[in-house]
């Protein structure tokens, strides 16, 4: 890896572009959040779109070509602004208002969601010598992404054709989405009528069809067995014993069911995610082989304490003026961010799969020990601590991205801080205009919001004891408990080419609280990929991910977009 310090790097168009992007991806993953719980990594979609634009008109208008440095800027930007809800807008800041009934306004939600995300950042950079420069961790997709700038600039023809993949497959669910809500509307219709109040339609979801392509088949297996289990087994008992009564008239029995069900998938996920959690802390305390190859790019450090002071200060002020949290609890979020990140930022660059679920529930658990009885505190506590892990280690990916091509550290760092005041502006924005009032729209079958119903329930058992919950659902929460915990341990010992048949307790827990129609999608686009890895893998290889990238942006814009229709 040679350095590139003759190549132009933070650059007013790359900039510019990457906030552009950041801007209209960032609602992407707010939309989509609130719908199934994940977000996607829009790295390579910002890396492809700039391209798109920037090979051509350079050329056109006689300017500089568009250079590998400028393209890692602008992805570091737009990813950074797309990873917005880690700081907690798709999981505890709704849990916070259906709690006490209101949103936040939109300049304090704004406020609020760049603390969080500012102090990621800084710790993510305090991280970046000891995880990038001296360790082996890979961090899998900051190395796809790397290596994505490098195909695109050696052979632009072929980066071309997946960004016309890429534009094709958004175009064609937006104009799917205009039709089915204008010209024709697809009837969700179920196999019968007792299996449609239980869920099981059809729903002619691009987006999900996309992001199954993108979870792979394992996770998709997982949500079809949990669908099964929760919505064809459980549920028709629950209703059966009259544990759970229902209005028979009623077109849908998602939210009566998923009061119950929540308790048992929650706990699934939860224990699940600890354990995973605590395995990868023991295996974080071994000593690890340094890196000795590649570029050690060198920090500065009075910049580097002054971000972090700063970015702390902010945090800790915030919740003391907006949440009114004991000043001893606001202070103990900062170190609590940072042991988490550390931890998580491993688990990133071994798996590429952020852990921001379960360092969410670590923080919760630790301020629910320090401050017993105060939801509100549990949830604002656990959000700058949780949140700001998961942006940093998610982050960090951006920074191995640029570590491979040779960026520097620091216009990185001013790119993500740039990318970050965008993304909470457009995405606070984003979330107030699809939920005004959390407390009748979310838990729905249009929002099941599911990261939410895991903060908001972690939060009141932890404030209120479980002695409110329904003995039978206390009963299903010590099963779901020993299941999360067993699978957490299988996947971690299992030989990776026999996981496919084991469903991650993630999936499984998650298939409890969204409808079964939502998991059957997850599935069907999951199998579709599998089979396109199967039968035509120089394809799927090429141009998958630009499919499923397309149709996940496609229907999430139109989706965020026909609020104003």
């Amino acid at each position: 890896m040679g350095t590139r310090s003759s190549e132009r790097e933070l650059t007013p168009r790359a900039l510019a572009t990457g906030l552009i992007l950041g801007a209209v991806l960032a609602p992407c993953n707010v939309y989509s959040g609130l719908k199934i719980g994940w977000a996607f990594n829009m790295s390579i979609t910002a890396l492809l779109m700039a391209f798109a634009f920037w090979a051509p008109v350079s050329r056109l208008l006689g300017r500089p070509s568009w250079g590998m440095l400028e393209s890692n800027i602008n992805q570091t930007t737009a990813s950074a602004a797309a990873a917005i809800t880690s700081s907690g807008l798709v999981a505890p800041i709704p849990a916070l208002a259906v709690l006490t009934g209101e949103n936040l306004p939109w300049a304090t939600l704004t406020v609020w969601v760049f603390s969080v995300s500012f102090l990621g950042v800084w710790i993510g950079w305090f991280l970046r010598p000891r995880l990038i420069e001296k360790s082996e961790l890979v961090f899998p997709a900051g190395m796809a992404t790397a290596q994505t700038m490098r195909d695109m600039f050696a052979h632009k023809r072929e980066a071309m054709g997946r960004v016309k993949v890429l534009m094709t497959s958004l175009v064609g669910a937006v104009l799917f989405n205009v039709a089915d809500k204008f010209v024709w509307h697809i009837p969700r219709l179920g196999p019968s009528l007792t299996a449609s109040k239980l869920t099981f339609v059809f729903d002619p979801s691009l987006l999900l069809l996309g992001f199954g392509g993108i979870i792979g088949l394992r996770a998709g297996l997982g949500l079809l067995v949990g669908a099964l289990v929760a919505w064809g087994l459980i549920g028709p008992a629950l209703i059966d014993h009259g544990i759970v009564l229902v209005d028979h008239g009623e077109s849908s029995w998602f939210e009566p069911l998923v009061s119950w069900l929540l308790w048992p998938g929650v706990t699934v996920m939860v224990a699940a995610s600890l354990t995973s959690f605590g395995v990868s802390l023991l295996e974080s305390s071994k000593p690890h082989p340094h890196r000795h190859a590649g570029r050690h790019t060198p920090s500065s450090g009075k910049l580097q304490f002054a971000g972090f002071a700063l970015s702390a200060a902010l945090a800790i002020v915030l919740q003391i003026i907006l949440f009114d949290v004991h000043w001893t609890m606001a202070l103990a979020s900062i170190p609590v961010a940072f042991a988490l990140a550390t931890v998580a930022a491993r688990v990133v660059g071994e798996t590429s799969v952020a852990p921001i679920g379960a360092v969410g529930k670590v923080s919760q658990l630790t301020f629910g020990m320090m401050a017993p009885g105060h939801p509100i505190t549990n949830l604002m506590t656990a959000n700058v601590a949780g949140g700001a892990a998961g942006q940093s280690a998610d982050l960090l990916n951006d920074f191995r991205a640029g570590y491979e091509v040779g960026a520097h550290p620091t216009s990185q760092v001013l790119a993500q801080c740039a990318g970050i005041v965008v993304g909470s502006l457009v995405s606070s924005l984003v979330y107030l205009m699809l939920i005004p009032d959390p407390a009748t729209q979310l838990f729905t079958a249009e929002w099941p919001a599911p990261a939410v119903a895991v903060w908001k329930a972690v939060a009141e058992a932890l404030s209120q004891g479980l002695h409110g919950i329904e003995p039978s659902a206390l009963a299903a929460m010590g099963a779901g408990a020993v299941l999360g915990v067993v699978l957490a341990l299988v996947e971690r010992w299992l030989d990776p080419k026999h996981l496919v048949i084991v469903p991650s307790g993630a999936t499984l827990g998650l298939a409890f609280v969204i409808p079964a129609s939502t998991s059957l999608m997850l599935f069907a686009g999951a199998a579709l990929a599998a089979i396109a890895h199967k039968f035509a893998p120089n394809w799927a290889a090429r141009f998958l991910l630009s499919v499923a990238a397309g149709l996940v942006a496609g229907e999430s814009l139109f989706g965020v977009a026909s609020v104003w229709f």
